[in-house]
């Protein structure tokens, strides 16, 4: 937006030139603070949800497996 007066100009174009250095900080920050919980969680030896998820799905396939075994090996016991 072009004004008539020189001053307002330079004083519009310096504001949104800060508004970009602000948002560029805040995205620097966000990536710095993302790579520290990373760093942080591979220090503490967290496990991430996916592969939480992974193994939770694997257990419960080797209950039902176990489960299955059993149920088959059970009517062997009796006779």
């Amino acid at each position: 937006m072009q004004t008539q007066n020189p001053f307002l100009d330079e004083f519009s174009k310096l504001t949104n030139a800060a508004l970009g250095i602000a948002q560029a900080a805040g995205e620097e920050a966000k990536t710095a603070f993302r790579a520290q919980t990373d760093k942080l969680a591979a220090e503490l030896d967290l496990v991430r949800r996916d592969e939480f998820d992974a193994l939770k799905a694997e257990l419960h396939a080797l209950r039902d497996e176990v489960e299955s075994l059993k149920a088959k090996k059970a009517p062997r016991a009796k006779s």
